[in-house]
């Protein structure tokens, strides 16, 4: 009920939306981009980064729980797989941060289809328990593999970002790069939920016995969108590690995978926008709530179980823009089919 309340209510600014997507997408852009120049304080920055990274960490969550259908509780377990590449590669052997991107992208892609491939034929809530019990296992590792992790210690003196004798010292230099980030984590899964897998992926998460019927081999795109969904989450936790500085264990524990989800489903399943809203929405709100220190983490729980009741599809989750353009088009038609008629008939 209360999502429907909230389609009608915003319904005229989903059917502009619709028709000028592109445009709109743009602006929102314009407005990321001049965002940090109008509020150019570090802390508001600093805010700004942490929105744009949970935006990439969100949607490449989405790709499995909306899209797919699979809930995953242990995807900061990725994240954790890129930021500690990029941290070892960078410390230990000098390489720079684009090759500790691409390396950590990679790495927890591979762990993505390790994980996968003895894990993605089971269903529900036992897959759910799996990844929780992956993302445990990963922080155990993190934690006593001393010699290449450091332990609880972490690993310290992290080099910051430079490219052609250009260091990304400041906080607004990291801000467009992780604007970068997000800009391209959205081309990838738009073009990806636009081509024949995307709409095998829907297909299977419609229902996955039908998608076998017709041909659709459900194990193997199962596997290509779960290595996907690890590969993004390892890219953000690769400009994490170079963000910071600094890293250990207890950044990449179950509860940043609880964030991560709980970004996903206030945002709204199986949608883009819906993902960086989220993000954005749970990035921010803890800092409005610093004033109410002691009653922060109540609201904050209150609000999620809100959602989750009453809007269980997310706030943008039940707008799919695609089905909007294809009634605005079946209404375009019928309007031109009465006027028509009513011609013929005077």
């Amino acid at each position: 009920m209360g999502n429907s309340k909230l389609q009608k209510f915003f319904a005229p600014l989903l059917n502009f939306w619709a028709q000028h997507s592109v445009a709109v997408s743009l602006v929102a852009l314009a407005v990321a981009i001049a965002f940090p120049l109008v509020f150019n304080q570090q802390y508001l920055i600093t805010v700004g980064i942490n929105c744009l990274m949970f935006s990439v960490l969100s949607l490449s969550l989405n790709l499995i729980s909306g899209y797919m259908g699979i809930t995953s509780l242990g995807h900061a377990a990725f994240f954790g797989v890129g930021a500690y590449t990029a941290a070892i590669l960078s410390t230990r052997l000098g390489v720079n941060f684009l090759g500790t991107f691409l390396c950590g992208t990679v790495m927890a892609g591979i762990f993505g289809i390790l994980l996968g491939l003895p894990t993605l034929r089971i269903k529900g809530r036992y897959l759910a328990i799996v990844t929780l019990g992956f993302c445990e296992v990963m922080r155990i590792i993190e934690l006593n593999w001393m010699s290449l992790t450091r332990g609880p210690q972490g690993i310290s003196g992290i080099p910051r970002m430079e490219l052609f004798g250009f260091a990304f010292s400041k906080p607004i230099h990291k801000y467009y790069v992780v604007l970068v980030l997000l800009v391209l984590t959205v081309l990838i899964i738009w073009a990806i939920m636009n081509s024949r897998v995307g709409r095998a992926i829907s297909a299977i998460r419609d229902d996955e016995t039908a998608s076998d019927a017709m041909g659709i081999n459900v194990f193997a795109y199962k596997i290509m969108a779960f290595s996907f969904s690890a590969a993004l989450a390892g890219l953000a936790g690769a400009f994490y590690a170079h963000y910071m500085s600094f890293i250990d264990p207890n950044a990449f524990n179950f509860d940043q995978s609880i964030l991560m989800l709980s970004m996903t489903i206030m945002g709204g399943v199986a949608s883009i926008p819906g993902s960086i809203f989220g993000a954005t929405v749970l990035s921010i709100l803890p800092e409005a709530l610093r004033g109410f220190s002691d009653y922060r983490q109540v609201i904050y729980g209150m609000a999620l179980a809100i959602m989750v009741v009453w809007m269980p599809n997310g706030l943008l989750g039940g707008f799919n823009l695609k089905h909007i353009r294809q009634r605005l088009g079946v209404a375009k038609l019928s309007k031109k089919t009465a006027k028509k008629e009513g011609k013929e008939n005077v």
